[in-house]
């Protein structure tokens, strides 16, 4: 049998799960403080709820589960196709299991919800650095609140968590799609193009205008359009004022004036608001304003967000306004591992050795006197001391106590 986990899954060791563990409670410390209530929901959803959720590229990237027994039989003795064989497949996001959630519990639940989740989520995608298949979201979502102020307060308290789990200098990047729709369509590219367009304009940080260019011309969109475009990303004028000029809706450019300023306001400094007009986020569920963080310790971003107005209508059939903000959870470990993390104020390892001369009772007795100022483990002693004493230390223990003559001694 293989003893390796799967590609792009990995097993976590002692010493990186309390690190973990950590990094989440401070976090979940942070939602929670803050108003936000956590649920848990199925890893696994009905194959036609992910069809429709607007993923984007991530519906090409969906764990699907085979049918099982009869219905599996069925299935393949009839023309069997991807579509036919599966009815169900991982979560790809925690978005379209919440929407569903309230859909399905809106009457138990506080109006507008404020929402934690944090939990697995699949994606079966080619494994790089910061990327895996299977990975830990941390999502807050306020579902209920149309005004500006729910923006305001996810950007608030997804921050402070960030920083209360040791980060600075980062950046909240913000746009919102509905102005750059806008723009779009005033330079000449059709409504029903815009989803293709934005997500070429999306790259512009790394392949530039020319690359945009060059992109758009090969999706054979209209060459006074591209030409359009690109001019203006050429141009060193790439401020929310400007692109807010080539809109005929002043408000929403307004809107995102507000949110911006009000959330810059509320950092005092800590880190960064800004405005990135090629910001788009991948998922096609996005309504409105999105948003993301920037770190520079990290090539990619490390969480995101925005608001999705139409997804919990697609279960009610009315509209519910909804916007949501995860924390990367895998990228932010990643990084802090890397940087020699370390938990503040953790108490020092003490392991408690005996041997078979000290009654069993005692030792447990021990053990509780030492865990005032210990995280104590207890462990029988080996033959040989020396090797046991290098893998202890090599494990995070600092102290060791032991019962000689009867008096316990820890050094």
């Amino acid at each position: 049998m293989k003893v390796n986990a799967l590609k792009g899954m990995k097993d976590i060791l002692p010493q990186e799960q309390r690190i973990r563990d950590y990094i989440q409670g401070k976090i979940l410390e942070t939602y929670r403080a803050s108003g936000f209530e956590r649920i848990s929901t199925p890893i696994l959803e009905d194959s036609e709820n992910i069809d429709k959720s607007d993923g984007g590229d991530n519906l090409n990237l969906v764990f699907k589960v085979l049918k099982r027994g009869e219905k599996l039989d069925s299935a393949l003795s009839s023309n069997p196709s991807e579509k036919t064989l599966s009815d169900m497949g991982l979560r790809y996001d925690l978005t379209l299991p919440l929407s569903r959630f309230f859909a399905a519990n809106k009457e138990k639940l506080q109006f507008p919800f404020k929402v934690i989740q944090t939990d697995r989520v699949y994606r079966a995608e080619r494994p790089q650095k910061g990327r895996l298949r299977e990975f830990v979201q941390c999502d807050i979502d306020i579902l209920g609140d149309s005004s500006c102020n729910a923006e305001v307060e996810l950007i608030d308290v997804t921050a402070r968590a960030m920083l209360n789990i040791g980060f600075k200098n980062f950046t909240i990047n913000i746009n919102d799609r509905r102005i750059l729709r806008n723009m779009l369509e005033t330079m000449g590219f059709a409504s029903n193009t815009l989803d293709s367009v934005c997500i070429t304009f999306d790259k512009l940080d790394k392949i530039g205008p020319s690359g945009v260019e060059a992109e758009l011309k090969e999706k054979q969109f209209p060459e006074n359009a591209i030409s359009a475009l690109v001019s203006f990303i050429s141009s060193d004028d790439l401020t929310l004022d400007a692109v807010a000029a080539r809109c005929s809706d002043s408000g929403i450019a307004d809107d995102l004036k507000y949110v911006m300023e009000t959330s810059l306001l509320a950092s005092e400094g800590r880190y960064s608001v800004s405005y990135c007009p090629n910001l788009v986020r991948g998922q096609g569920y996005y309504t409105g304003m999105v948003f993301e963080i920037a770190c520079p310790d990290f090539s990619g971003a490390v969480g995101g967000g925005g608001r999705y107005d139409n997804m919990i209508g697609k279960f009610l059939g009315q509209s519910v306004p909804a916007v949501g903000f995860s924390i990367g959870f895998e990228r932010i470990c990643a990084i802090l591992l890397e940087q020699n993390y370390q938990i503040p104020d953790a108490k020092e390892k003490c392991a408690l050795l005996y041997g078979e001369e000290t009654p069993f009772t005692e030792v447990l007795k021990a053990s509780q006197s030492l865990r005032s100022d210990y995280s104590v483990s207890i462990i029988r002693k080996a033959k040989k001391m020396g090797p046991q004493f290098a893998m202890l230390e090599g494990q995070g223990y600092t102290k060791f106590a032991q019962f000689k003559e009867g008096q316990l001694t820890v050094k």
